[in-house]
């Protein structure tokens, strides 16, 4: 699969899919109401990309606060595959479900048009292009919270906007809201060729940080495309040979010593974990971030954690480095819904960078 970061340019994909559904009989936004059911992405037990199946469902109501919208791209991040793994096991036990998803409709990033509004709803209207983060967004229509999107920019295509919210919002949260401010300082991102790195990378540049990156063998002309301006690779270079010291580290998804990363820091420099990939079956990587903050309180340099909570003003900040500033939405590969299965194996191959996004309407 041919990979770039111009969503025009995306490629789509074509291996066969889930059983086809006929679509709803949808008049969408411009017709005034929703329809009784709709085509979605349905899971009812944990597992692989064979779990899902596309079915029929009921069109969901918005609470008093909540916004319905007509899906036209979902956006496929980690997230939703561990949810869909059930794994690391720590997710069930975090209310997601322990024997199966308690939402059994996967996909939180969305982009689409709003077709119902609540009571208490006064930020959107029926018609409004929005993007943000929705429950079950690989589907026709699904329910979000009001507080979980913004406007959509014109300029901004929904393959774009439904690949912003969850990876963008990370990196923006951990390079800004918990790294501090970047301008002028040295910045390392780990793990850079994925959905939040692609970000990542691309914000610190555009706040005027002098950024260097880690990635893959295939991904360094990628990510040196994205503003990074040393890429180091992981295949045949140890973090122990990076001789640079950074004012920011920001590790995505990975497994790296504590001990490894902290000698990148200058000092009272800041290290960011994001994830915390490939760990054990029970907690994932979660036992890294507890150690990293234990060890924060003893030493000069300060090591963070965060838990992402995407939010309107979040996704309005990062509108603005896409409108004016020259982030780009870092969308490689685009499915439609039905090949939902082959996007999440793309996403859990290895190979994919960048984001990859489900087409729902055209």
């Amino acid at each position: 699969m041919a990979t770039t970061t111009s969503p025009a340019d995306a490629p789509v994909g074509r291996s066969a899919g889930l059983p086809a559904v006929a679509p709803a009989d949808a008049p969408g936004y411009a017709g005034g109401a929703a329809p009784a059911t709709m085509r979605a992405v349905v899971q009812r037990r944990y597992g692989g990309p064979d779990t899902l199946a596309l079915e029929h469902l009921p069109v969901p109501s918005p609470g008093p606060d909540e916004v319905l919208v007509e899906v036209h791209a979902a956006g496929v991040d980690r997230g939703t595959e561990h949810l869909m793994t059930g794994r690391p096991w720590l997710v069930r036990l975090a209310g997601y479900g322990l024997r199966r998803p308690r939402n059994p409709v996967p996909g939180l990033d969305v982009a689409g048009r709003v077709v119902a509004v609540g009571a208490a709803v006064t930020r959107f209207r029926i018609g409004d292009e929005v993007l943000g983060t929705a429950r079950g967004s690989f589907a026709e229509y699904a329910v979000a919270p009001e507080s979980a999107l913004a406007a959509k920019p014109v300029e901004v295509s929904f393959v774009e906007a439904a690949a912003l919210t969850v990876s963008g919002t990370t990196a923006l949260e951990a390079l800004v809201d918990v790294g501090g401010p970047v301008a002028g300082r040295r910045v390392l991102v780990i793990g850079a060729s994925g959905g939040v790195g692609s970000h990542a990378v691309q914000i610190a540049r555009v706040l005027g940080a002098r950024v260097d990156a880690v990635a893959g063998t295939p991904n360094l002309a990628y990510v040196a495309a994205l503003g990074a301006d040393t890429v180091h690779d992981h295949r045949t270079t140890s973090l122990d040979a990076v001789d640079t010291r950074y004012d920011l580290v920001v590790d995505i998804g990975g497994r790296n010593p504590l001990r490894r990363l902290r000698r990148l820091l200058l000092p009272g420099g800041t290290l960011v974990i994001v994830g915390g990939e490939n760990g054990n079956r029970l907690t994932g990587g979660v036992g890294r971030q507890v150690r990293a903050l234990v060890w924060s309180r003893f030493i000069a340099e300060r090591l963070a954690v965060f838990i992402s909570e995407p939010s309107a003003d979040r996704i309005e900040r990062l509108l603005t480095l896409v409108t004016d500033g020259g982030l780009r939405p870092p969308v490689e590969a685009v499915f439609p819904l039905a090949e939902a299965p082959t996007a999440l194996r793309h996403l859990a191959s290895g190979s994919s960078r960048g984001k990859t996004v489900l087409t729902v309407r055209p």
